[in-house]
């Protein structure tokens, strides 16, 4: 009731932020649904260790008056502790239009000025006002609450076996919907967070829907996570300049942002862009693979267009989208999706809504994980669809449907959709080539390897030959342009390096038979984070490219870099590059596969593609840092 009070307060006073929005009774309803359940979090966290020691102690006689008094106190301070949070977080939201964070804390060093501020703005003050009544009417509440717990308490004396056994049941199913509560959904992959809040495709119910008390320790938790430490791989200044040389922009003071200008013609076409799970290059038979695993892929690349040195930003899924999406690379640990302050990137989904594109998103399992869906909806898309929008005899195991169902399932949504008379930006993400393997036996696909790992592999080339013949007969297939790249490799094999590059290698095909009358096989350099600016260029539209990436089909790269968690990796047409971060350099030709390390060698290479991936990740990092990435 506390904590819903003070979201009632925060809506009054963000009140205008009603006048945009659709349906807004329903919007606002879903908000408060919403922080019902953070609420709830919150609460179960201060609550659990109460109920744990109530429960135990409650099979014992004797006094338990000491155990109440300080549980008494205990919920008192917590929840006074929250109820200052929320206080706080009213004023904040209002200047900042975002849920509070330990951004906060940030006025530690300069707590004088910090407080006259605050103490100068007489506004604030009724919120102050409403703390300290709340907190005296919580404390009178808890205070009348224990004095019935107390009086009602009586001696356990000589109870029989079933009065324990059923104490303790019950005592059981009371923690088990306490653990429940904290975790805040019943879902295996992924409990609650920040992300789940992302309901809509308006950034104020959204909003309202947090806890503040839950978003300023998840913040505080992220601080403290070393995978999100900032990276200081050089100076700011020099790989600024660095990366500003290399992307031909004269401006040293911002890295990336530069205008292109329109050199092709293919206005408001559809993009369909499917990230597949695990598809390393080296499962193609393009590729060198012998098992003919990929006979539809490898098809399509021999009339599309085919990039060849393609590799992967890093070497986990949210790397994979992030990347692809945003074109910016993965820095090493970090995890760019799962910000409590979710930044905004221009990329696919940005920048085509300002082109009047509707934008899609398709996961074949539970869109919080990763904070994938919170994400996405921050950052111009429109619609997920997820595990929550199948049938639950469609999910076969925790990463929900299988390949070819989610596919189907998108085809009257992409029909949908051009219906609406506009263009569309679908994303898919497929789960298959990943363990649990399942492949669906209800289908005309039986694979013809014994081994799981490879019949996986056939199955997902199938689902997605499938779809490609089924959305052929569609009226938006010949204004579509098609994308298939995976969101990282798989190891292969043996690998003689400690960063396998077939976790890296991936492959790239553009395929858009009445769009792209000529093949080719290009074998210039790239990563998922040229995506964007090089379907923009296919596209023909004149924008801001505010991103690492590059125009593939415009542009050269002397180099391509990637990471690997701890690792950072650059390669060339012959040699690669790797540093770890406990400082050690190596060199290999790997186009040889030699196990000698040539970093003594050949140092001013190894110098040039270590200031050359230096340069475009700590660009990256001050771009992130500072804001700059809208």
């Amino acid at each position: 009731m506390v904590f819903t009070l003070f979201r009632i307060i925060l809506l009054f006073t963000e009140f205008k932020q009603l006048e945009i929005l659709p349906h807004k009774y329903a919007l606002i309803a879903n908000a408060f649904f919403m922080g019902w359940r953070f609420d709830t979090v919150i609460s179960g966290y201060i609550l659990f260790f109460p109920l744990l020691f109530l429960s135990i102690f409650s099979f014992f006689n004797g006094s338990k008056k000491l155990l109440y008094n300080i549980i008494h106190y205990f919920i008192f301070i917590f929840f006074s502790l929250a109820f200052a949070l929320c206080a706080l977080d009213i004023p904040y939201f209002n200047y900042y239009f975002s849920r509070l964070t330990i951004v906060i804390l940030s006025w530690t060093d300069n707590a004088a000025f910090g407080f006259k501020m605050i103490f100068e703005e007489t506004s604030y003050f009724i919120y102050f006002i409403v703390f300290l009544i709340v907190c005296f009417l919580f404390y009178i509440s808890i205070k009348k609450i224990k004095k019935i717990i107390v009086s009602n308490s009586s001696s356990i004396g000589n109870k029989k076996i079933n009065f324990y056994i059923s104490h303790l049941l019950f005592s059981l199913l009371a923690l088990a919907i306490m653990f429940l509560g904290i975790r805040g959904r019943i879902e295996k992959k992924s409990p609650i967070k920040v992300g789940t809040a992302y309901f809509s495709n308006y950034a104020f119910p959204n909003q309202l829907g947090l806890n503040p008390v839950f978003t300023f320790i998840q913040s505080y938790i992220d601080k403290l996570n070393p995978e999100n430490a900032s990276l200081h791989l050089m100076d700011n200044g020099l790989a600024i300049k660095i990366t500003n040389t290399n992307l031909g922009i004269k401006n040293n003071q911002i890295p990336f942002e530069r205008l292109v200008e329109a050199k092709s013609n293919q206005p408001n076409a559809n993009i369909v862009l499917v990230i597949m799970e695990s598809m390393s290059a080296g499962k193609m038979k393009r590729f060198g693979n012998t098992k003919n695993l990929t006979p539809f892929l490898d098809s399509i690349a021999n009339v599309g267009l085919c990039f060849n040195n393609i590799y992967s930003a890093g070497i986990h899924t949210f790397n994979g989208i992030f990347s692809t999406l945003f074109s910016y690379p993965a820095l090493l640990k970090q995890h760019p999706m799962n910000a409590t302050e979710i930044p905004i990137y221009t990329g696919f989904s940005n920048t085509l809504k300002n082109f009047g594109y509707q934008n899609i998103y398709f996961t074949t399992h539970d869109e919080q994980f990763d904070n994938v869906s919170g994400f996405l909806h921050a950052n111009g898309f429109d619609k997920i669809v997820s595990q929550k929008d199948y049938p639950s005899s469609a999910i076969l195991s925790t990463l929900g449907v299988p390949d070819h169902y989610m596919f189907n399932f998108s085809i009257p949504l992409l029909n949908q959709l051009n219906n609406n008379k506009k263009a569309f930006f679908a994303a898919f993400m497929t789960a298959s080539d990943h363990g649990p393997y399942i492949i669906p036996d209800n289908i005309p696909f039986k694979p013809k390897q014994n081994d799981m790992r490879e019949g996986i592999v056939e199955y997902a080339d199938w689902a997605i030959s499938q779809f490609v013949t089924d959305v052929s007969n569609q009226k938006w297939f010949d204004n579509t342009i098609f994308v298939f790249l995976a969101d990282h490799g798989s190891v292969i094999g043996s690998n003689i390096y400690d960063m396998p590059l077939t976790y890296n290698h991936i492959p790239l095909i553009v395929y858009a038979p009445k769009l792209i009358k000529e093949s080719k096989s290009i074998d210039e350099f790239g990563g998922q984070i040229d995506v964007y600016p090089t379907i923009m260029g296919l596209l023909g539209y004149s924008y801001v490219n505010n991103t690492a990436g590059i125009d593939l089909l415009n542009e050269k790269r002397p180099y391509m870099y990637f990471s690997a968690d701890d690792k950072i990796g650059c390669v060339n047409d012959s040699l690669f590059y790797i540093y770890r971060t406990n400082g050690k350099e190596s060199l290999f030709k790997y186009k040889k596969e030699e196990t000698k390390d040539y970093i003594a060698d050949y140092k001013h290479i190894a110098i040039e593609m270590r200031n050359y991936a230096f340069a475009n990740f700590q660009a990256s990092q001050w771009m992130i840092s500072n804001k700059k990435t809208k």
